[in-house]
């Protein structure tokens, strides 16, 4: 597995195999983004002066022959042209609040207009129920097949793998698997259940969250930085990234103090950031 930026980094793949895909982050903070525009705090005013701070909605998008997109963030219509991405083939969704669904009105146009019958989409039952509650005039070209707990799919040559979280009812993140890579995606989550925390212990790269710096005042939903460091790490995990970022939910951090605070782990435990794209 190998990590492409704007500014490139090396990073150690355990397998040693050849990769066959990519996956992108496609925003990677939480629910308003940094900045946020109704707060002046010195994480929003840091990502205001330094472009690479900013943070939309978190979403990721994992590109081989074909497209796939994990969840519909508000940001999406221009996270898609960031990258380049001028078509989607299906949809998979970690669960349905609003920071992670709000962009999916964008992909109506995509299939209305250019005549295609249906989007495949995948999420779990009480997601799939969640996405038709805000977009039911969408129904009719939403084909979706309901995922349970410990469900897999193949989709583009990438087994996907719904694992439950500690989120909302009917939260899963994903283990994405390519003959190179075993990638665990979990954006929306407090402390691992303990069956899915043993199923993906070990992973090559781990995407985990890490909303709050400091005291995490929703500890049955979230992670602080602090927490999924010590979770990642106790997982044994190859290279971790912190995603689903607020900087600025009760106490600030800027980026430049965050990167200063993971120097100490050399590499291993590393800040996601929107654009970032994995060989995997």
């Amino acid at each position: 597995m190998t990590e492409k930026t704007r500014a490139p980094q090396a990073v150690p793949h355990r397998n040693g195999g050849q990769p066959t895909h990519a996956f992108t982050f496609l925003g990677t903070g939480a629910g308003c983004g940094v900045p946020a525009f109704f707060c002046d705090c010195p994480a929003c005013e840091e990502a205001r002066r330094v472009p690479r701070a900013r943070r939309g909605d978190c979403g990721a998008v994992v590109r081989g022959a074909g497209t796939t997109l994990v969840d519909t963030p508000p940001d999406l219509r221009h996270q898609l042209e960031r990258e380049g991405i001028r078509a989607v083939d299906q949809v998979i969704w970690t669960h349905a609040h609003f920071d992670h669904l709000g962009g999916l009105g964008e992909l109506e146009y995509m299939v209305r207009l250019g005549g295609r019958q249906s989007l495949p989409c995948y999420a779990s039952p009480a997601a799939h129920d969640g996405i038709l509650a805000e977009f039911h005039y969408m129904d009719d070209i939403l084909a979706f097949s309901d995922l349970a707990p410990a469900d897999n799919v193949e989709l583009d040559g990438v087994r996907y793998t719904a694992l439950p979280v500690a989120h909302a009812p009917g939260t899963y993140g994903y283990l994405v698997e390519t003959p190179a890579t075993r990638l665990f995606y979990a954006s929306d989550t407090a402390r691992l259940p303990e069956a899915t925390a043993e199923r993906v212990r070990g992973c090559d790269v781990m995407a985990l969250d890490a909303t709050f710096w400091g005291r995490n005042w929703s500890p049955q939903s979230h992670h602080s930085v602090q927490e999924a460091i010590e979770e990642g790490l106790s997982l044994d995990v190859g290279t971790l990234y912190l995603t689903h970022l607020a900087m600025h939910y009760d106490t600030p951090v800027t980026l430049a103090e965050l990167e200063g605070f993971l120097e100490p782990y050399r590499g291993r435990v590393r800040v996601a950031a929107d654009g970032l794209t994995l060989a995997i």
